[in-house]
């Protein structure tokens, strides 16, 4: 049984037993390989959302009608990456087995694997929708093949060929597009291709694992984040994308990548509160919710 957080995300202090939703943290950033600072965007999430509504004007929908837990953050080995995401699993495995949907909240992008891990073994058909400004395929970085710069790979490693599909995709090494061409679905740039791929997955009902980095962001929007990169969509692409992926068999979510201290007007964390409460939204008006 899992206990409430103290201070909760706005309008998501259900208890744990009447939850459909488990936001859970995953305050890591251990293997960033640029701007560290992303440990604090679940707690800044958090801490920053009583600025927002629970009611959202572009779905009429309000964050007091979805019954949603917030367990707070982990506490995880700064350390040991693989003892940090073996600790990410077990949460996930646990709010799995519970029929409860897990959303993790980020912490650099290489939390998402553990959340991955428990969700292919709930769903060993699970194929991933990937939000993001970089590729994340390198099989190493600097010798390590924990990292956030490989999580898409070793997501990869999980579940094979032509289950990951990768949209806003505009930076990575030419190994790592090779790479994408023969083995994941990659959109480089927009959200080109995406609802063609949302009708496949609904069509066959695969299970789906949502994962936003939020540097898919153009920087002028969110430059809150430890590895910016000019280009990227709009904050209503964004959401609009966010509305067309709930539409499939979303199991399992995250959004990751903001580091709070790195925009001090707060812009960026203002924006990440406010897609994330679009997120759990979306996710409670979708077919698989309902």
């Amino acid at each position: 049984m899992l206990h409430p957080n103290i201070e909760t995300f706005i309008g998501c202090d259900s208890d744990y037993s009447a939850a459909r939703i488990v936001l859970y943290g995953a305050p890591f950033d251990s293997t960033t390989s640029f701007r560290p600072g992303a440990r604090f965007g679940p707690s800044a999430m958090r801490h920053e959302s009583f600025g927002l509504e629970t009611y959202s004007p572009y779905q009429d929908a309000d964050l007091t009608d979805c019954a949603v837990f917030d367990s707070g953050d982990m506490e995880l080995c700064f350390g040991s990456a693989e003892s940090a995401l073996d600790d990410i699993e077990a949460r996930a495995a646990e709010i799995l087995a519970d029929e409860k949907f897990p959303l993790l909240l980020g912490g650099e992008h290489l939390v998402t694997l553990g959340a991955v891990r428990a969700a292919a073994k709930k769903y060993p058909d699970l194929h991933i929708i990937h939000f993001d400004a970089h590729a994340d395929l390198r099989n190493d970085y600097l010798g390590c093949r924990l990292s956030h710069a490989c999580v898409l790979r070793r997501c990869h490693d999980l579940l094979g060929d032509g289950r990951i599909h990768q949209f806003c995709i505009r930076s990575g090494d030419r190994e790592e597009f090779r790479f994408a061409r023969s083995h994941t679905e990659l959109h480089p740039f927009h959200f080109d291709g995406l609802e063609e791929t949302v009708r496949a997955l609904c069509e066959q009902e695969i299970p789906v694992y949502f994962t936003i980095d939020l540097d898919c962001l153009d920087p002028g929007v969110f430059p809150g984040t430890g590895t910016p990169e000019a280009g990227g969509v709009t904050f209503d692409q964004l959401l609009a994308a966010i509305r067309t992926v709930c539409a499939a068999r979303v199991v399992g979510a995250d959004v990751n990548e903001l580091a709070p201290a790195l925009d001090t007007s707060g812009v960026s964390t203002a924006t990440a509160c406010k897609v994330l409460r679009e997120l759990i939204l979306a996710l409670y008006q979708s077919n698989f919710f309902s």
